[in-house]
């Protein structure tokens, strides 16, 4: 039995989940729950990144705390995400006691070791709102391209990273005034001092091979000090040894890991050093987008190693969301909340459509609802759902719920079996598209042999009644299979279906267990088809 902590990036507590957010919660839900299907002891951890600028001007806007918000805010993840079936082991917040100790412990750690510095900086400040102005806080012309209305730390136009203040024409987003030059005082992290570990750490193993390329080219341009602190007033944890500085946010986020995985072993009564100490048998893998690959495999790996914790195993990234071919925007009309999805929409749709476009690579995604309708309509509900329907009407209907005691194509059913380590292995690869294609191609071959074998047309002959229930017990073992096979992207179907045919859960063990001469429940509606009305409700809801 292998021992998992898996994590996803921690989503920013001043919004709500969207559409985009949800490649990646599912990706990973799937991930775990294959593992767990396997007996592995797998735990996903997750927790609201809960502090930062935004954070602050948020709740400002609002005319409540800091506190009142990431409270409010944590309450509508937890619900999107299960309602959406994510099902962690913990979810936390790193606004907490755990993360404030952790946060400390570690920045303790790297001072202790020379990897602290104080510098004096320029930075940006707003004169009207008297603060000094983090990096999305100034917008402004890309001083690489010249591209207009950029963020102050990268331009989307051609992808360069730099200061903010390098920005040209700069901006205030706070205010929208032209912010002036003042120096500073910060603290920052020697980077370079683990340039060497960096380079032996990195490899195909421990991430994919376009992130590793990205990181060869950033290692070989020379590593940056990493600035880990901001100035008052901000939301965050105060610096111990230092008067109104506070830790920068992309310093705890991430040590928001430790800290839920710590609230979690606390509950549990599960021995956490064990768990994260430099020589844990324990295997970590991160899930996260391709745009914060830098801090998680960087800035992560170096502060772990400076602090004496083990490192993950690998990080996996992903692309982005594209909505219909175009970027997730409001104005565009191509922007959807979590929620707004739900409130028109199953979950169980958007689960095996995306599980259906998901690979190991580093790919964007795109949500076309004429495909997504079609690939659900025609493929999980046409196909697949369609041969329970069939198979149960006679079982239920003309042989009392009872199945046959023999099978009448074992054969079918052995090929169907000998599929299980290649699905088992593509999702622990993240090939879950590849998946998803082969259990298509399997659906064909189960729905060929019922049109062939046509048990319709053989129940009105008396001496066939035996055969009819022998066909239509193979296609129902076909069809738990199908959806066995699908657990991990379907979790509430499936456990549809193991009330159905009263066999408990399913797992990659018991998935090869037939079911014969046994009664089973009536076969229930499972999940209706996509209304184009529906999507339309959707999309007007969104834009309205």
């Amino acid at each position: 039995m292998r021992k998992i902590i898996v994590t996803s990036a921690l989503p920013y507590a001043n919004g709500s989940i969207h559409l985009g957010h949800l490649v990646e919660y599912l990706q990973t839900d799937i991930w775990v729950r294959s593992q767990k299907m396997s007996g592995n002891n797998c735990v996903y951890i997750c927790a609201d990144d809960a502090h930062g600028t935004p954070i602050m001007l948020k709740a400002q806007e609002l005319k409540i705390t800091p506190e009142k918000l990431i409270e409010q805010t944590y309450n509508e993840h937890v619900k999107d995400f299960s309602d959406f079936q994510i099902e962690f082991d913990n979810y936390y917040t790193t606004h907490s006691d755990e993360n404030q100790k952790f946060s400390e412990h570690i920045y303790s750690e790297l001072k202790s070791k020379g990897n602290i510095i104080s510098k004096n900086i320029k930075q940006f400040y707003d004169e009207e709102a008297k603060m000094f102005l983090p990096d999305r806080y100034i917008k402004g012309d890309c001083p690489k391209c010249g591209a207009q209305n950029q963020y102050g730390d990268s331009c989307e136009e051609c992808g360069a990273t730099y200061s903010s203040i390098e920005v040209k024409n700069p901006k205030s987003t706070v205010t929208g005034t032209s912010p002036v030059t003042k120096e500073t005082e910060h603290l920052f992290f020697k980077l370079s001092n683990y340039e060497s570990f960096l380079k032996s750490w990195i490899s195909e193993k421990t991430t994919q091979v376009e992130i590793k390329n990205k990181l060869d080219e950033w290692l070989s341009e020379g590593l940056a000090d990493w600035d880990i602190t901001r100035d008052e007033p901000y939301f965050g944890f105060k610096v111990p040894d230092m008067e109104n500085k506070y830790f920068y946010v992309w310093l705890d986020a991430p040590i928001g890991y430790i800290a839920s995985h710590k609230n979690f072993c606390d509950k549990t009564k599960q021995n956490f050093d064990e768990c994260w100490r430099k020589d844990s048998a324990y295997e970590l893998y991160h899930f996260i987008g391709k745009d914060i690959a830098y801090f998680h495999t960087l800035f992560w790996p170096a502060m772990l190693e400076g602090a004496g914790f083990r490192k993950p195993n690998a990080v996996y990234c992903h692309g982005f969301l594209t909505i219909d071919g175009e970027k997730m925007s409001k104005s565009r009309g191509t922007f959807f909340n979590a929620r707004t999805y739900l409130n028109h929409l199953s979950p169980e749709y958007l689960r095996y459509y995306f599980a259906s476009r998901l690979t190991d690579k580093i790919e964007d995604i795109d949500l076309s609802f004429d495909d997504f309708q079609s690939r659900v309509n025609s493929d999980l509900i046409g196909k697949i759902i369609n041969i329970g329907s069939r198979c149960a009407k006679f079982i239920n209907q003309d042989f009392n719920n009872q199945l046959s005691d023999s099978s009448h194509n074992e054969p079918l059913i052995k090929n169907y079996l000998s599929n299980k380590n290649d699905i088992v292995k593509n999702y622990e690869n993240r090939n879950y598209s590849t998946n998803i294609r082969l259990i298509s191609k399997l659906a064909d071959e189960a729905n060929k042999y019922l049109d062939d074998e046509k048990p319709w047309v053989k129940i009105k002959n008396e001496k066939d009644r035996i055969l009819v229930q022998q066909i239509c017990t193979d296609g129902l073992n076909l069809f738990r299979i199908l959806i066995g096979y699908l657990k991990p992207v379907l979790p509430k179907i499936a456990e549809n279906v193991e009330n159905m045919f009263i066999c408990g859960s399913i797992d990659w063990e018991n998935i090869e267990s037939l079911q014969l001469s046994k009664k089973i429940e009536k076969f229930k509606p499972i999940i209706k088809r996509i209304e184009q009305e529906s999507i339309d409700k959707m999309k007007e809801e969104a834009n309205g």
